[in-house]
């Protein structure tokens, strides 16, 4: 595990971008094939911990066996999180500025029901639609179907990671700037998810957003989460980073971590047996997935190795634990290791780099533009006799 201090203490925009986006690509394809799965479980079936790369649960009957089928999950495959997080950088790549929920319905939307694309899990081209999860199709029910306001279209969908999975790029688009990534990714979200879901959103690209500030450290990141969530996100976040910080490896960190979300968490023990209240609006709950991201990268002192593969093997939906601790620990500066990329890249048939270089030419036109908006609306103020106004 290396140290933060010993990290790339320089990184630009585009290397953190870039290891943003790549690395939570990588986390996604290194946590799909473990899914919904407990630690011990991981361990009886690969004879110890997960390392790298692994194949499916069921090996060669993955097409047919539940209750996985048909995805291929594993050899490198991403997952829905990483076809959704792709998806929003094209729609930051058409629109060029900040987005907001009704930016969701009209290019997420029909992005998700009209462009056939290659899905690594199917191992075809198809719609993105026809991959997303339930949660996900909640938006294109909703938003292209139903005609519902876009502000409010998340009420009612079921409270889960569904919009915080994907809101790496919010954080990216504002980076240094965690307030602003909180308020434009909870517009956003508000298409998708409602109560504490919302909120992951919001926390989680304000988490992003702050990773990317010269000198940031795993602490100085849970400080501007925590500086902005609200409620059982901010509760569960506070908990669990403070059991994290003392830990220095995933091992003997897996079940204090599952302690100390598991108040906070709705789904329940078994994840694959949701309880009755799961995943229903609430003040007091949280997702898991924020928390325990978060701390693994605590725990891991920012080390992307080690945060991704704790996120691994904790199991649960830990595809999308990993693709939030790989975004942070990547735009943290820690290197994604170079073996899992290529591996992964070339598994699901995708340029991981590319959206990363997209979004990094796009992230300098909006911050251009809100240059110019701040210039204009100083001068205004000025005009109005407002103080502290500089010339």
């Amino acid at each position: 595990m290396t140290p933060m201090g010993q990290q790339k203490a320089a990184a630009t925009l585009h290397e953190r971008i870039t290891g943003a986006l790549v690395g939570a690509a990588v986390g996604d394809a290194l946590g799909g094939p473990v899914e919904g799965y407990s630690p011990d479980r991981i361990v009886e079936r690969h004879g110890g911990r997960v390392h790298g790369v692994v194949g499916p649960w069921n090996g060669d009957d993955w097409r047919t066996a539940r209750p996985i089928a048909p995805y291929h999950k594993g050899d490198g495959h991403v997952t829905d999180d990483t076809l959704m997080t792709h998806a929003l950088v094209r729609v930051y790549a058409r629109v060029r500025d900040h987005l907001d929920a009704y930016a969701i319905a009209d290019h997420l939307v029909p992005d998700l029901m009209t462009t056939p694309r290659w899905i690594p899990e199917l191992e075809a081209e198809a719609l993105p639609l026809q991959r997303i999860f339930l949660a996900e199709k909640w938006l294109v029910a909703r938003l292209h179907y139903g005609h519902v306001d876009p502000r409010e279209a998340g009420v009612g969908n079921i409270v889960n990671c569904g919009a915080a999975m994907y809101t790496a790029p919010v954080g990216l688009v504002n980076a240094a700037n965690p307030a602003g990534a909180y308020t434009e990714a909870l517009d956003i979200a508000g298409a998708h998810q409602s109560s504490y879901g919302r909120e992951a959103a919001g926390v989680f690209a304000a988490a992003v957003a702050a990773a990317c500030t010269p000198g940031a450290t795993p602490d100085s990141v849970v400080a501007a989460a925590l500086e902005l969530a609200k409620d059982g996100t901010r509760a569960a976040i506070e908990r669990v980073c403070d059991v994290a910080r003392g830990y220095t490896d995933f091992e003997s960190a897996l079940t204090p971590l599952r302690e100390a979300v598991a108040p906070y968490d709705t789904v329940g023990p078994d994840y694959r047996a949701p309880s009755l209240g799961a995943r229903r609006p609430s003040r007091l709950h949280s997702i898991e997935e924020l928390p325990i991201a978060l701390g693994m990268v605590v725990v891991a002192r920012g080390d992307y190795r080690h945060a991704v593969l704790g996120s691994v093997n904790y199991g649960r939906d830990c595809d999308s634990i990993a693709t939030m601790a790989g975004a942070l620990a990547g735009a943290l500066g820690s290197p994604v290791p170079a073996e899992w990329s290529k591996t992964v890249a070339e598994a699901s048939r995708l340029d991981l780099h590319e959206p990363a270089d997209t979004l990094t030419a796009v992230t300098g036109e909006i911050f251009r533009r809100d240059q110019d908006r701040r210039r204009t609306h100083e001068r205004l103020f000025a005009a109005l006799g407002g103080t502290g106004c500089s010339d």
